[in-house]
């Protein structure tokens, strides 16, 4: 019978994040074979994780990696927030962002089937699975999303509440203009912005507003009414659209105001092109 070393113990553990009481049945079964034991693990791993699935996974973080060539955000969701402070599973969320930005998978679904960078032998499904064996609670990747570094555009992202709530601001029209964009994409988290400007405000949403406001000026004389209709979308977008918005940091200035300044003491027109806010669950 092979004899079960510390070492092999210690090995298995790091390579699987799997207790020790488990590592060591699972070798002991394999006649002392980590390839083999790892494999066993893996298989029981998946088991464990689908008695787990149908458990609600309401805490989470987003995380947000970025290379040479783009930004990526993930947003990995737990069942409590104390395996989420875990740093097993915050390494499993900066795994999994680093791996969808060096790949950039085209759905989500494609990416839990390709192969694991770090240990081939796994699918990204798999090395949930084994996550999820080893923190002993549902884990799910929700959603990611990634964006291209582009040449004269400038990206910044912010993160709050330790990754519940991240945004991201592009800035087209110069590159180096991090900064700014830093500072807008705090005005997003602070704000709620759901379009960048009234343009973007679908039909559907400007008749509905519309239908509001009507039957909030009923009774009101005719010749008043398209001017106060007019007044009351306006508010609206002052509300719900980034540029329309006063800065949160100044609220002398609109963002649209903060960016044409900017533009100006630059000699160069710049325009917010994207932003996003992600927040745990939405």
């Amino acid at each position: 019978m092979t004899q079960i070393t510390a070492q092999m113990l210690k090995e298995l553990r790091e390579r699987t994040g799997v207790g020790m009481g488990k590592c060591k049945e699972a070798l002991t079964e394999a006649g002392g074979d980590i390839e083999k034991a790892i494999a066993n693990l893996r298989k029981a791993g998946m088991a464990s994780a689908v008695k787990k699935e149908s458990r609600e996974t309401n805490e989470g973080l987003i995380y947000i990696f970025e290379n040479a060539g783009q930004v990526a955000f993930v947003e990995v969701n737990a069942e409590t927030d104390f395996v989420v402070k875990n740093d097993r599973f915050q390494e499993f969320a900066r795994n999994i962002a680093e791996e969808i930005c060096a790949t950039a998978p085209a759905t989500l679904d494609a990416f839990l089937q390709q192969s694991y960078s770090k240990d081939s032998k796994l699918t990204i499904d798999q090395y949930r699975a084994l996550t999820i064996q080893a923190l002993g609670e549902n884990i799910q990747i929700k959603r990611f999303d990634l964006f291209p570094k582009k040449a004269n555009h400038s990206i910044a992202t912010y993160s709050h509440m330790g990754g519940k709530l991240v945004t991201m601001i592009e800035i087209a029209g110069a590159s180096g203009e991090e900064a700014l964009a830093k500072e807008i994409a705090m005005h997003v988290a602070a704000e709620s912005p759901e379009y960048i400007s009234s343009d973007e405000v679908p039909q559907h949403v400007l008749e509905h507003e519309k239908d509001i406001a009507r039957a909030q000026i009923k009774g009101k004389p005719e010749n008043m009414i398209e001017k106060i209709l007019t007044g009351k979308l306006q508010a609206y977008f002052n509300q719900v659209c980034l540029l329309n918005q006063k800065f949160v940091k100044n609220n002398d200035v609109t963002v649209a105001e903060l960016v044409a300044n900017r533009g100006k003491e630059l000699g160069k027109e710049l325009k917010i092109s994207q932003f996003l806010r992600w927040g745990i669950g939405q």
